[in-house]
Order: C-alpha cells, then structure tokens, then sequence
C-alpha cells in the first residue's frame, strides 16, 4: 500500500482539458504546483491566522503545525483527500471559556490534546463499525444544536473584548467583509475574511494618521491612549527562527469545556469527505474514519507542543472548485510553505499586531457564521423543531450554552455554558426518545449532512444530500 506521495504527469502539465479534472493522484508542472499550493495556504490566511490569535495562542507555531498536520494527514489518507489542516475555529469558544475561568495558555492546550485524542479514538470506532455509528450518537438534531451553542456562545466575547477597542474600525471592517464575502466571486471570496483583515490593517493606520491615538480598552484592559496599530514588535521580531513551545496542563474542568466540540469536528470531517468525494468523482465514504482519526492525531501532536487544534478547511475546497485541480502534490507544496512562514518570527509578529477593532468586526461575523451552520445542518437533515423530541432537548441546551448558564456539582466543581449545553442536547435526546411514544419517532432518521445514506443491508446508497458547510 502506498503512500499517496508519486504523481503522474496530467496532460502536459500546464492546464486541465477542457471538462478535465486533475485528479488527486495527478500533478501539473512543479513551478505550477508550487503557485497553487501557495494559493492554498493563502486560502485559509484568514480563518487560520485569526483563530490562534483569538486563542491566544503563538500564530507562528499554529502555522507551522497546520504544515504538519497537513502532511499527517495527506499520509495517513495515502493521498485520496486532497485536503489541507487549519487551526479550529470552533475551539474559539471553549479557549476563551477556559481563560475566563484563570486557564492559562497550557491548560487551554490540555484540554484540546483531549478532544485530539477522542477525535481519533472516534475515527479509529468509525473505522471498525462505519459511519452509521455517528448517527446513531449525534443525529442532525444534535449535531446542529452543539455547533449552534458553540459558536454563539462567543457573542459575549466579540461585545466585551474586541468591539470596544475601536467601534468605528470594527464596524467597517464588519461592512467590507461582509461585502466580500457576498458580492466577491470565485478564490477571491474564499479569501473574504483575510482582505478584511487587510482593509482593517489599511483603516486602523489611516486612522492614526488622522485622528491619533485612541483612548479606549485595549485588549479587555482599562481605557488607556493607545494605537490602533502597534507594530513595534514586528521591527524587532527576528525574521528567522523557532516559535515558542510549551507542554500541555491538564484540568478536568478545562477538559469538560472543550470536549462538545468533537461533535463539531466529526461533522465538518464528514462534510469535507462528501464534497471532496462528490467533485472527484472518487466515493470516499471508506476514508472517513481515517480521515477523522488523522485529524484527530495531528491535532494531538500540535497541541502537545502548544499549538492549536487542526480540522479540515472547506476554503480549500473552493480553490478546488474554481481551478479543477485536486492534486494532493499541491497540498504538499502548501505544507512546505506553511512551515517556511512558521519558521519567520516577523511573520507572526505582524499577524499578532491585528488590532482589536479590526478583530472585532471579523468576529462579529465569523462567530454568527458558525452557530448559523448548526442551522444549516438541520435544515441539511431535516430536522422537524415542531416536533417536541427534536425541540425540548435543543431549545434548553441552546439557552444554557448561549446563556452561561452553570450547574454547581461541589464547591470546587461547577459545569455551565458549552459543556453543560451540549451534555443536556446530547442526554435530553435520547432520554427523552426512550419514553417518547411511538408517532413522535416516526421522522425517518438521516445521517448528518456530509454522510452517506445507507439502506437497510447497511450498505451505501448513492449520496444525493449537500455537503455540509465548516
């Protein structure tokens, strides 16, 4: 069995046929290569750098990690998922829930090792008994009604630390990444939110040049003067060198946080397989559980050195789209230039100067886009919310993740917001489904979007749902 690391020639290297695709065991040109394997790594530029950041986490070593993961992962697939690994937007919310509480960068780290290793455990159990096991513990109502939780349990922070550093710079940046996202076409909007990051950039220096210094919170601190854009550090940052390490802390509490989002992880693995499998025209539905496993162990090995969690990118699978090659020798060369960019300090140094308003009015978007796909996964599974099975367990676990709401075990031990919210989802359901009558249960049950549907052998059938959304 191989590798998944030789290539044939598609063609004469330099573009596809007209109708032709490059398939993933298929390479252009090496100079051709190159230039979309960078496209991809400025593809997830935005989402990937934001992230760590938001972790407070260094973006130098998230950077070099994904490099890593991604080249795990293109191993362990044996190169069939073209796909490459980002930092986790849907740990966001549990690293700033485990920081509220006094957890440092290293419990942070501890507790997402955890979800690494139950992401791969998880993968390892879809392996041996197939998918219809994700079913049968997450059904789309569940599924949605965690993602939900988890991204708009972040709200409070966008409010409270980032918004107030600047309103009128974040509600700009708010209004240009939103125009992009929208009215941009093509690779250009898959990069939507990094030339926001760019426009911010642009407005936070024209401001200071107008206006001067701004007296507001500057990293959820006291109202001091300050600039909107520091970039003292970036002149002394080195332009080459290592980025700073440190072991993981474990914490129960941390722990309990941070492991809902697995749920989250599982279904954007599922949907990333379906998409990819359906543009290839190669079913992939057989690489699921390794494709989760690998993901779950790149995660693993990032966070054991103090990075961040990795999931698959569906950015990337929008260059895909748009230029019909799905060479895996592309991810390759991506890889290698994301651990160039996590090799140069200056590099992270300018990424770790974005200023807060600028944060903020990203964030004000990317975290409704995340709770918003918990939607589009019920609408995806046809989730009927009239019916009360599906509706009492999501509406009280929504409202206690949203809404901070705690539950005290011991003077010393307390579970509340995400951990709680999807505890109740997950238990509500099935508890309630086992005393529920019969008629509540008729909904025919589906996997979650980004799955196979499977017939009564337990065989696949032919997949007609839509992938699901990261």
């Amino acid at each position: 069995m191989g590798l998944g690391v030789r290539w044939t020639l598609h063609g004469d290297g330099r573009t596809p046929a007209p109708g032709a695709v490059v398939r993933p065991d298929e390479r252009l040109s090496w100079p051709r290569t190159a230039g979309l394997g960078a496209q991809h790594v400025v593809a997830m530029f935005g989402a990937s750098f934001v992230a760590p950041v938001l972790m407070g986490l260094d973006p130098n070593l998230a950077i070099m990690m994904s490099g890593v993961a991604t080249a795990i992962f293109l191993l362990a697939t044996r190169g069939r998922v073209p796909s490459y690994l980002g930092c986790s937007l849907s740990f966001v919310g549990v690293a700033a829930a485990i920081r509220a509480g006094g957890g440092s960068s290293a419990v942070v780290t501890g507790a997402v090792f955890v979800v690494g290793a139950a992401l791969f455990l998880a993968g390892l159990a879809v392996r041996r008994f197939g998918a219809r096991i994700i079913h049968a513990a997450m059904p789309p109502v569940v599924t949605g009604a965690v993602v939900m939780l988890i991204g708009f349990n972040l709200a409070p922070v966008t409010a409270s630390t980032y918004w107030p550093q600047d309103q009128w710079t974040a509600l700009l940046t708010m209004l240009f990444t939103g125009l992009a996202v929208v009215c941009l076409r093509g690779f250009w909007s898959r990069i939507a939110i990094f030339l926001g990051l760019l426009f911010g950039y642009a407005i936070s220096w024209i401001f200071d040049l107008v206006f001067g210094r701004i007296h507001s919170p500057a990293g959820g601190t006291e109202a001091v003067d300050h600039w909107r854009l520091d970039l003292s550090g970036v002149a002394k940052a080195d332009w080459f060198g290592l980025p700073s390490f440190h072991a993981p802390q474990f914490e129960w509490s941390a722990i309990l946080i941070a492991l809902p989002v697995v749920i989250a992880l599982i279904a954007e693995n599922a949907g990333h397989i379906k998409a990819v499998g359906e543009m290839t025209g190669d079913p992939l539905d057989d690489e699921l559980g390794t494709a989760i496993a690998a993901d779950g162990a790149a995660s693993m090995l990032s966070t054991a050195v103090g990075g961040p969690p990795n999931t698959t990118y569906s950015e990337n699978i929008g260059v895909m789209a748009a230029t019909r090659v799905y060479s895996t020798a592309a991810y390759w060369a991506a890889a290698g230039f994301a651990l160039l960019f996590g090799l140069c300090p200056k590099f992270g140094a300018v990424v770790a100067a974005i200023p807060g308003g600028v944060l903020g009015g990203i964030t004000v978007i990317l975290y409704g886009m995340i709770g918003l796909l918990g939607a589009q996964i019920w609408l995806n599974g046809r989730v009927d919310l009239r019916n009360p099975l599906n509706l009492v367990p999501a509406a009280a676990g929504i409202i206690i993740g949203i809404g901070g709401v705690t539950l005290r075990i011991t003077d010393s031990f307390e579970l509340g917001g995400i951990a709680l919210g999807t505890i109740v989802v997950i238990t509500g359901y099935h508890t309630l489904r086992y005393f529920a009558p019969e008629h509540l249960k008729r909904q025919e049950p589906l996997l979650d979007a980004g799955t196979s549907a499977y017939d009564d052998r337990g065989g696949p059938d032919a997949p007609d749902a839509p992938p699901a959304a990261r």
